[in-house]
């Protein structure tokens, strides 16, 4: 390789990589999102609480499963019904590699928390 085509190469290939790398989408806010005070706080709940092991808006999990759609099918993964009893016995006891978080989340928070997450 000439040194003249390691000057054409090198930018070409940093212009790529740079458009590649920056496909990450923006956060929206909870105006964008369109969330009621209510739902805004459980966002800052989850923000606070979930988000380190469930992505809110995409497909896949991090350490858990994805959130994403959780309230627009009768039933989660793990075969239990999708609906506020059966999530706020999961979030107060855990389950499996899920932490209890009954010490950490009040009732308002909860409810907070349950709103955002039909936004999902």
């Amino acid at each position: 390789m000439t040194k003249h085509s390691l000057f054409v190469l090198l930018p070409i290939a940093a212009l790529w990589f740079m458009s590649t790398a920056c496909e990450v989408e923006r956060r929206k806010s909870d105006a964008e999102l369109g969330l009621t005070p209510q739902q805004a706080i459980g966002r800052r709940v989850y923000d606070q609480h979930c988000i380190r092991c469930h992505e809110p808006y995409a497909t896949r999990g991090r350490n858990g499963p994805s959130l994403a759609g959780l309230y627009k099918k009768p039933y989660m993964a793990s075969g239990i019904p999708a609906n506020d009893e059966r999530i706020t016995d999961i979030i107060r006891l855990g389950k499996a590699k899920m932490p209890a978080f009954r010490q950490e989340i009040d009732q308002l928070q909860l409810e907070a928390l349950l709103a955002y997450m039909k936004t999902l």
